[in-house]
């Protein structure tokens, strides 16, 4: 059975008392004129996401549901304050990885993790960015099993996207239907672009001098969440550059503009660390700026997130954060991890094996939802296959029981059916730590998916967090 975020037993839940209304009242035919609207809408705009593999229609729209998900005051708020401990646990744990190490030395993280991780960045050990901030925008994917059973899925400490999601899907419903908003107390969301400028501007440099200049830097139109970028940008007010608009000359870094080079002084980054700067990282990169790293590292400018921030949101350093938690803040954690088998563990071994056809499996390194088994959903071949690859490197793999996510009503073409969905909040972390009242709702549209990844064809929702 799956928790029904609308439904207990046969009475609708408090949150939904106004959404049943609505749905009960709207004819069919109002119905699909509306979702023809949402998506020209989206298409005029031009909110897309280019799935990598797929062939066919770069440009391809996102698929957009109307009915919202809907979370009360005080569901939000627990879920706020789990994702703001977490948020100031993964910060502490990367600011200590890159100095002292004191977790792995009290003994509560393997060595081998950490340092050997493809995500753990030399270049940054010794250095303390700005307010001892190395992951700015934190995007904590979480799934809901029943009434009050959230758990965190992984976190996302490098460059989430989504967030251009959440505040469009927002914009539209606003647009195609205000009566709801006008019925509903629903807390806003589109403070989410001051509040990201702020927290960009709260990190500058120490050579920053007068009011920070802030650019968005983007690997350019052909990366999957290019829209995403030049929204921020047009939002925020700055610029939206690639690694040829910028240049380091002597302790700065500059943008060419057509009134000459301008200093720049935070780099709000879309593009991944081995691209940054050739002369540090990947040699042969031309989306990044040469001798970048050296101006961060003299404080000449920020770099949001810093890079090496990835290390803290590899899958296997995920299963250690609750101890992160512990260990940095004295707290329990608020928000439970998944149950996680480790495979480089010879007991986790040995149970995923005999287990597989129960169990979803993933890469540590992976994302988007690649390189992932679903166990009952998988055929003898696939299983297989799958267990050949963790024989051969049990280290690189994880396994998760297969959750139950809760459904939440959705309209498909025969109507209204339930889809199975997870929840992308974003959390700002600088001189504060916030986050707006909402975060993308993913949902798997096909029937029975328990696979909500957009890079995988799933689509996205409004999310509302009701007033008191």
């Amino acid at each position: 059975m799956f928790y029904n975020e609308m439904l207990d037993g046969d009475q609708v839940r408090a949150p939904y008392a106004l959404l049943s209304d609505w749905i009960a009242t709207m004819p069919s035919e109002f119905r699909q004129m509306k979702q023809a609207e949402a998506e020209a809408l989206f298409r005029r705009i031009g909110i897309t996401f280019a799935v990598y593999g797929e062939g066919g229609d770069p440009d391809r729209l996102m698929p957009f549901d109307m009915m919202p998900r809907v979370f009360s005051q005080a569901e939000w708020r627990k879920l706020e304050r789990g994702i703001k401990q977490r948020a100031r646990a993964l910060n502490a744990f990367l600011r200590d990885v890159y100095s002292r190490g004191e977790i792995i030395r009290a003994g509560r993280i393997p060595a081998h993790l950490v340092y050997q991780n493809a995500a753990y960045e030399k270049a940054m050990v010794g250095f303390v960015p700005p307010r001892g901030v190395y992951s700015h925008v934190v995007g904590i994917d979480i799934v809901r099993t029943g009434r009050d059973e959230f758990h965190v899925l992984e976190d996302n400490c490098r460059t989430p996207s989504g967030v251009s999601y959440m505040l469009e899907n927002r914009e539209i419903m606003m647009r195609m239907f205000p009566a709801l908003f006008r019925n509903n107390r629903i807390e806003p969301v589109d403070g989410y672009s001051e509040l990201l400028r702020r927290t960009l501007a709260s990190v500058a440099p120490v050579k920053c001098e007068g009011r920070p200049t802030i650019v968005i830097l983007t690997p350019g139109p052909y990366n999957s969440a290019y829209y995403e970028h030049s929204f921020l940008a047009n939002l925020m007010g700055v610029e939206l550059v690639e690694g040829s608009d910028l240049f380091v000359d002597g302790e700065y870094c500059y943008m060419r503009t057509t009134q000459g080079p301008k200093r720049v002084d935070v780099i709000y980054r879309r593009i991944d660390d081995a691209f940054l700067d050739p002369l540090c990282f990947r040699r042969d990169s031309i989306l990044g700026v040469p001798g970048l790293m050296d101006v961060y590292r003299s404080g000449g400018v920020s770099i949001a997130s810093a890079p090496g921030a990835g290390v803290s949101d590899d899958k296997a350093i995920y299963i250690f954060v609750p101890e992160m938690i512990r260990f940095y803040l004295g707290e329990e954690p608020i928000l439970q991890n998944v149950p996680t088998w480790a495979l480089w563990r010879e007991d986790d071994l040995a149970y995923a094996l005999a287990h597989l056809d129960e169990l979803v499996v993933k890469e540590v390194h992976g994302s988007g939802g690649y390189g992932m088994l679903i166990g009952p959903r998988a055929s003898k071949a696939e299983l297989a296959d799958f267990a050949a690859r963790i024989r051969a490197n049990p280290a690189n793999y994880i396994a998760q029981p297969t959750l139950a996510l809760s459904t939440c009503p959705t309209f498909v073409d025969e109507g209204i059916a339930p889809r199975h969905v997870d929840l992308r909040p974003f959390c700002l972390c600088g001189e504060r730590i916030e986050l707006v009242p909402g975060g993308l709702t993913r949902v798997a549209m096909r029937a029975g998916s328990l696979v909500v990844n957009s890079s995988q064809g799933g689509g996205v929702k409004d999310t509302w967090v009701l007033s008191e």
